[in-house]
């Protein structure tokens, strides 16, 4: 009978696994089935940051881990080149990622699909796990619960930035392993999952690691036996802690040295204790439907859980079953949590000192896992509310409920009939807690209902808000591209990087494999924009656009090839697959050596290799200048070691400037241009007639951008990339001598600031000429790899160093003639090695800083614990029974 009772027990609880991990996966499965995303259809999962940003990450996974695993540590398409570990340990260390492997190629939007829907399941699977657990719940009311857990507003809402979502199914298993270690002393589960979710993620592991803090406390105070106890407690807590970020020191370490160098260096030092809003708008985020894009930049919290939830947690306030000092507790970690959401410290606190760039709020997650723990805590079968208890809770959800909807015009993303049904599901959550039906077959299947039914109208109000890339978009676009580097990779196996004037997102050469000049990362050294904005391309605090270089930088930073998109003309005209990023006049100067339907490939005769011998001025150029002409000019003087080379620019005239409604300007650069009449179009319209074939250059200040003013060259929209902070650089002719150009400047707003707004000429045969120069001693390469470059080079003069275009980190190192040679840092950018005069044998090659003491360190660590377990084992191993007459 007990063995029969036993299989049913298992039965039932099998089945509560099973069904809470398959409600969240197959209605989120449903839900992309109907909107036709990949491999359902023609749309897909990518989206914002998903579709510029994460998906190159993964496509980098797949060919480092298959076809060049030299790249894991350092990849030149990092941008110019950079470090790999901050990404790894941000984007790429997810166990599920592995998954990927099997979707070659563009079909890796359905891999993104299956791993966006497995954590779905993941995430409900592993709440119904920690709820058998620890509670009494099982059936319909753990799958309700689980699915409220894995489906809420925060989920939703960040299923794009798909690198968290493992923190949903981490964080109930910390949280299991933080009681066994409270309440029985047990802390092996607590040290393994909270050492692998610092591995595969540390970002979101640190915001679970702060919860752990809350609920440690709250465990403490429920279960409080005495002080010497609790002493005993908080000593294996902060052991235990510190032992699991010994254990990933492997990982956090580098991960450290790498933040350092990048995100750490935007920390905010100063704040103000201050209310971001007023905080009771929160409460509209209770809602159903309440994410759009426009809350993604700055929105509030993803609040939503569902009433079901919602309605527990407050009964469990104000629940007499359960002690006293627990309920106060609760209340004051709640208040805290609420008090996050909106109190600017808390807030920065949450997120490690950064105010997030865009996607705020993102430790939403654990208000949610927190509300549906406390409301597990009270469906139980015994739970049957008093009068008071149902007018306490119903006052303070009528209060809500009555606030939001006396303010709901000023909720833009809170629509009526959403804020109304999400009322309705509030009474029908009531209705089924005050009804003494709990031990009736109907309650649990009324809470699923009616809970499944609520998280699921939210899935699909929220998502429809969000438009989403299509298949054809991303595969037409990659293949391509694709095409193109491996026709070039194939001609040329050397080392070299590429251009192109098209963009889809900034991690193209993640996507497909090539070494690049952009990248969108959070993990990006802030040396890379810094110098990107001196020599004239776009970049921000995560990203570089190498979009706009000239002969000059194309030239320094071995931009071997480019790739042009064709102007399609006829039926195709203004349809090509490859959207324009750049107006680059200067291919005239380049060979075309290849094209095909959709673009033409051009090599560049004055790129340098990725190393030379110049002169060792470069190793002390302060180029300070914030004109990125003369900041260009000055970096090849200091190579050639030229004076004569900082006049590589010269100032031109317009030919002709002529005003519509516009005062007439004397000066152009600087000049405010003011509209005479505010409801009449305004534009200036500048002549520009060469006198020479040299290449011309416009610079534009960040005011003189599209959000300002629409830019017409030659009766064709001026391409240009859109996002800038810093002067550009703006090829506009080459090789057009005699030629006359027109470029149309309409105002957008009442007036526009001309900054830093001037046409240089590059004297071009002065440019080849210093080009030929430093094309004369070559670093020739034997070996080279992502990580590593082993070749000679030879120095004329005692004066001379090996320049590279290989960004500057601490961990390259390098060799001269086999012995170990300090690595200099030039522009704040760049490695340089002295050389001596003659033939040197030069090697550089690169190991992540801190990595080696983090493999010691969790080393070390693993041995400890692991005799600790062995010695716990060995000591509660029980005795066979013929030891004891032995004994004896």
């Amino acid at each position: 009978m007990q063995a029969k009772q036993r299989r049913k027990t298992l039965t039932q609880r099998q089945w509560t696994l099973l069904g809470a991990f398959l409600t969240p996966l197959i209605i989120m499965t449903a839900y992309f089935a109907y909107r036709h995303m990949a491999p359902f259809g023609t749309s897909s999962l990518l989206t914002v940051d998903l579709g510029q940003q994460y998906i190159d990450f993964f496509a980098y996974l797949r060919r480092t881990i298959l076809h060049d695993p030299s790249a894991i540590f350092y990849s030149f398409s990092n941008g110019l080149g950079g470090e790999m570990v901050g990404n790894w340990a941000y984007y790429l260390l997810s166990p599920l990622n592995w998954l990927l492997f099997f979707f070659p190629g563009t079909s890796l939007s359905s891999g993104i699909f299956l791993l966006t829907v497995l954590k779905y399941g993941l995430a409900g699977l592993s709440f119904a796990w920690l709820l058998l657990k620890l509670t009494p719940q099982r059936g319909f009311v753990a799958i309700t619960l689980s699915t409220a857990y894995a489906m809420m507003g925060w989920t939703i809402a960040n299923q794009l930035n798909i690198m968290w979502l493992d923190a949903l199914f981490f964080l109930p298993l910390i949280f299991y392993g933080l009681y066994r270690l409270v309440v029985t002393n047990h802390w092996r589960a607590y040290l393994i999952w909270l050492t692998l979710m610092l591995i595969v993620n540390y970002y979101m592991a640190y915001m679970i690691c702060l919860l752990m803090i809350l609920a440690f406390i709250w465990l403490a105070v429920t279960h409080f036996a005495s002080w010497r106890t609790l002493a005993l407690q908080a000593g294996r807590f902060a052991l235990g802690s510190l032992t699991s970020g010994l254990l990933a020191a492997v990982v956090l370490l580098p991960t450290w040295w790498s933040l350092t160098q990048s995100k750490a260096q935007y920390t905010v030092t100063s704040f103000k204790w201050k209310f971001e809003f007023f905080p009771p708008k929160m409460l509209a985020k209770f809602f159903m439907g309440t994410f759009n894009f426009d809350q993604m930049p700055s929105g509030t919290a993803n609040l939503f859980v569902g009433a079901i939830a919602v309605l527990g947690a407050l009964f469990f306030l104000v629940d007499c079953r359960q002690p006293l000092r627990s309920r106060l507790t609760a209340g004051i970690i709640t208040l805290f949590l609420a008090a996050s959401l909106c109190v600017q410290p808390l807030d920065l606190l949450w997120h490690a000192g950064q105010f997030p760039v865009w996607y705020p709020y993102r430790f939403s997650f654990i208000v949610g896992f927190w509300l549906i723990w406390l409301a597990a805590q009270t469906l139980t079968a015994d739970f049957q509310p008093g009068p008071i208890a149902i007018a306490l809770v119903t006052v303070v959800v009528a209060g809500g409920c009555f606030y939001v909807g006396e303010n709901l015009k000023k909720f833009s993303f809170l629509h009526s009939n959403a804020f109304w049904l999400g009322a309705l599901f509030v009474v029908l959550a009531l209705l089924i807690y005050a009804l003494p039906i709990r031990k009736h077959w109907l309650y649990p299947l009324m809470l699923f209902v009616v809970g499944v039914t609520e998280v699921t109208a939210n899935a699909f109000l929220s998502l429809n808000n969000i438009s989403y890339v299509s298949q054809s978009e991303y595969a037409n676009y990659t293949n391509e591209l694709q095409r193109l580097v491996d026709k070039t990779q194939a001609h040329d196996q050397g080392f070299y990087r590429i251009g192109k004037t098209f963009l889809r997102t900034k991690g193209d050469a993640f996507q497909t494999g090539f070494n690049g000049g952009s990248v969108f990362s959070s993990a990006l050294p802030k040396a890379t924009p810094t110098f990107m904005g001196h020599i004239g391309s776009p970049d921000g605090d995560g990203f570089v656009e190498y979009s706009n270089g000239t002969l000059v930088t194309d030239s320094l930073l071995n931009m071997k090839y480019y790739f042009q998109q064709k102007q399609l003309s006829g039926a195709l005209a203004g349809s090509n697959m490859l959207p324009a990023s750049t107006n680059k006049a200067d291919l005239a100067s380049y060979r075309p050596v290849r094209q095909d339907h959709w673009a033409t490939t051009y090599q560049n005769p004055y790129a340098l290799p990725i190393g030379y011998a110049a002169s060792d001025q470069i190793l002390t150029l302060k180029n300070g200048t914030a004109d990125p002409a003369q900041y260009q000019a000055n970096w090849v003087a200091a190579l050639t070691g030229n004076a004569q080379d900082k006049h590589l620019y010269q100032v031109e005239n317009f030919n002709q400037v002529t005003f519509q409604n516009i005062n007439q300007q004397t000066k152009i650069t600087g000049a405010i241009l003011q509209k005479k009449n505010l409801v009449k179009p305004a534009s200036i319209t500048l002549t520009i007639k060469p006198a020479t074939n040299d290449a011309y250059y416009l610079t534009f200040g960040s005011t003189v951008n599209p959000d300002n003013a629409t830019f017409i060259l030659n009766g064709q929209p001026l391409n240009q990339y859109k996002t800038y902070r810093n002067t550009i650089l703006v090829s506009v002719a080459d090789h057009a001598k005699g030629k006359t150009l027109k470029l149309t400047i309409q105002l957008k707003k009442s007036s526009l600031w001309l900054e830093n707004f001037t046409l240089y000429r590059l004297q071009t045969a002065q440019f080849k000429q210093a080009a030929t120069q430093l094309q004369q001693h070559p670093w020739q390469l034997t070996q080279h790899s992502q990580r590593s470059f082993d070749g000679t080079v030879t120095a004329t003069t005692a004066h001379q160093v090996l320049n590279t275009s290989i960004p500057y980190a601490a961990g390259w190192h390098a060799t001269v003639n086999g012995h170990s040679a300090k690595v200099y840092k030039t522009l704040g950018m760049f490695n340089a090695v002295k050389l001596r005069k003659g033939t040197n044998h030069v090697k550089l090659s690169y190991w992540p800083p801190m990595l080696n003491l983090g493999l010691l360190i969790s080393t070390l660590t693993l041995l400890v614990v692991s005799v600790i377990w062995w010695g716990q084992h060995r000591r509660h191993r029980p005795r066979p029974a013929n030891d004891h007459h032995r004994r004896r």
